[in-house]
């Protein structure tokens, strides 16, 4: 049975002292959540009043505060959810900054929308980053800010290059970036939902292909070729990875709270030491690993240990300024995280299960899609509902464990909105006189499942079909391309955009992401963006899993988007890039895409051979599943939406 415990996790079990640059850290007794009395819901202006009375008496007059917890997570525990606990935003991605008369928020296109409908512009200046005319945080600060000013944050929610970067930029104009003590919103939090330490679950070699003796060795492998003592790892996906293990403590992502240090005879584990029973030391012991499980709170006390003996420690560019701070740069090799680029290449056995698991999610989208067209005259089925119906059909899957994130069920003008999630408020009923956009995904024990389709269940319009075909032949464009070893990911965000520049149209999010294997829904690398220089950028390389999701938003009106997770495998070509190897992708997702949608005129031969393939695909591999499962009437359905396209 899972139980909710009470556990300290986090910046405020610990003492943070500026000293000169940098930051010195000690222990301290945390009194933030167990002397709370009185819950009452504090109204914005009391939470910022408080806010701005703490940053005067530590003498800041600017507060940064990011949407990641103490692992630089996408998504977070409500426990770490600070950022929405000032802002009300309740989006995954933002910066909050707080000065003593004013109070912004930037955010990136993907919640332009979703910022406007949620934040109160009483007490909150909204930054839509990308557009013209928005200042950067960096420009805002500095316009904000009286001479000499300080500006604060918490060691623990900033990425130490980060920190750098910015600290660097405030010091050329006189001004200095320091961590606190204590984060100041947990102080004024007084309703603060109670930190997670659920059960955790040993993933077996069915499912993961690899023991962890084997992934800790490759470790030390990386250890060894860099002079290194011991690397730390603080990224939640990373060490669920590493000891072939799963937890719950964010909705959606299995992973855990924890912390590890390998070296190259140790293996540290830094978590809640209740939940090592006996099932989880015959897992690490199966494993063929020994692992020394210390108390989540002790991490910086580890790394002393290490940093006393003299050894050379790895860290990641994500990791915090607080593990940053805690090793002297002489004993420091900071890198992109090695364990990220092992674990983004699947073995062949996580490969397979993905396809596998994609086999069932598809049977239960395309078992939703033909309930939906025939329900959806009744007039009783909303984008919460539709969501939940959803969920049962993945539920009923062999190895479904959960969603994989809360489901984007979208009609008509919030399908604009790139990341909406439906609530009762905003909850629109989905009918035939717009486009319905559902993206979704599940979390299987074989593999991690992520798609989406548009359709449309009445009579689109010129422009909607204009949209969406123009959508498909970037996703087609992509999804059949050959290209090098270590091909930069920016080349497939080109393909996938193309048809739409042709005609001056684009999206404002990026075209690919990894996914992990029963693991996060979001992954890097790879990473499919315009921006060559981001760090997820490494190149692709064969078996690696990602994304195929290009898009069009209409705001106001509709959004579509279309897309399938794509596996990197080997391509046959003449020339083979001299040698360099040619690679081409294998699509895993399988669900239709929706021919009424269409125009026609705008598909070339290619195009639809290539489509008509994939529906022949999706038909054999999918159709037997659902006349298993004893519903013909979906597999009828699939039958029709598969029918070849014949060109005019």
């Amino acid at each position: 049975m899972k139980h909710t415990k009470r556990y300290l996790v986090g910046v405020s079990a610990l003492l943070v002292l500026v000293v000169g640059g940098g930051v010195a850290l000690g222990r301290a007794l945390n009194k933030d959540d167990d002397l709370m009395e009185d819950t009452t819901p504090k109204t914005m202006d009391v939470i910022l009043t408080e806010i701005r009375s703490l940053m005067q008496d530590y003498s800041i007059e600017a507060y940064i505060i990011p949407s990641v917890d103490a692992h630089n997570s996408e998504y977070i525990s409500l426990h770490d959810r600070r950022y929405q606990y000032v802002t009300n935003f309740t989006g995954s991605a933002g910066t909050a900054i707080i000065t003593l008369s004013k109070a912004a928020f930037w955010t990136d296109s993907r919640y332009h929308l979703q910022a406007e409908n949620e934040i109160d512009p009483a007490y909150w200046t909204l930054m839509k980053e990308g557009v013209t005319g928005v200042p950067t945080r960096d420009e805002w600060l500095l316009s904000n800010l009286s001479p000499g000013a300080q500006v604060g944050t918490d060691p623990f929610l900033i990425a130490s290059t980060e920190y750098e970067r910015l600290g660097a930029v405030l010091a050329q104009h006189g001004y200095r970036l320091i961590t606190l003590e204590r984060n100041l919103v947990d102080i004024v939090w007084n309703n603060r939902p109670p930190q997670t330490s659920e059960d955790l679950r040993p993933l077996a070699l069915t499912y993961t292909g690899q023991r962890a003796s084997e992934k800790v060795q490759a470790v030390r492998v990386i250890l060894q070729e860099n002079s290194a003592n011991a690397i730390v790892i603080s990224a939640l996906d990373e060490i669920a990875w590493l000891l072939n293990l799963r937890g719950s403590d964010i909705r959606y992502n299995p992973v855990f709270f924890a912390y590890a240090i390998v070296s190259h005879g140790n293996l540290h584990l830094f978590t809640n030491p209740d939940r090592i029973n006996d099932t989880i030391r015959d897992h690490l012991k199966a494993e063929g690993i020994v692992v020394d499980v210390r108390d989540y709170r002790d991490i910086l006390a580890g790394i002393e240990e290490y940093v006393r003996g003299g050894n050379r420690l790895i860290v990641s560019t994500a990791c915090s300024q607080a593990l940053y701070a805690a090793i002297p740069a002489d004993q420091r090799i900071q890198q992109y995280s090695v364990l990220a680029k092992l674990k983004a290449v699947k073995n062949p056995v996580e490969a397979t299960g993905m396809r596998r698991a994609h086999i069932r999610d598809g049977a239960a989208v395309i078992r939703y899609l033909h309930w939906l067209e025939q329900t959806v005259d009744s007039g009783n089925v909303t984008e919460l509902s539709g969501a939940a119906k959803l969920h049962e059909f993945r539920s009923v899957q062999d190895m479904f464990v959960d969603l994989s994130f809360t489901a984007i069920s979208a009609f008509g003008p919030n399908g604009a909105i790139v990341h909406y999630s439906p609530n009762e408020e905003t909850d629109l009923p989905i009918t035939r006189d717009g486009i319905y956009l559902i993206d979704s995904g599940g979390q299987y024990l074989d593999g991690t499942t992520d798609v989406t389709r548009s359709v449309h269940l009445g009579e689109p319009t010129a422009f909607q079909r204009e949209c969406f075909t123009r959508v498909l032949k970037g996703f087609l464009s992509l999804g059949t391309a050959v290209f090098p070893v270590r091909a930069s990911g920016t080349v497939f965000d080109v393909l996938a955009r193309k048809a739409l520049w042709d005609v001056g149209l684009d999206y404002g999010h990026g075209t690919g992401h990894g996914i992990g294997s029963f693991l996060g829904v979001h992954e890097y690398p790879p990473s499919f963006v315009s921006n060559s220089a981001s760090p997820s950028n490494q190149g692709v390389v064969e078996n690696m899993f990602s994304s195929n999701e290009p898009g069009y938003y209409q705001a106001g009106e509709f959004g579509v988007r279309i897309e399938d997770i794509v596996q990197v495998v080997k391509a046959s070509v003449p020339y083979d890039f001299n040698g360099r190897g040619a690679l081409t992708f294998y699509t895993n997702t399988l669900v239709p895409i929706q021919q009424r949608l269409l125009d026609l005129a705008l598909l070339s031969a290619t195009e639809i051979a290539q489509l008509n393939a994939y529906h022949r695909r999706v038909l054999d591999e999918v159709g037997p599943l659902l006349l298993q499962q004893d519903d013909p009437d979906a597999f009828q359905w699939l039958t029709d939406a598969t029918k070849e396209i014949v060109a005019s």
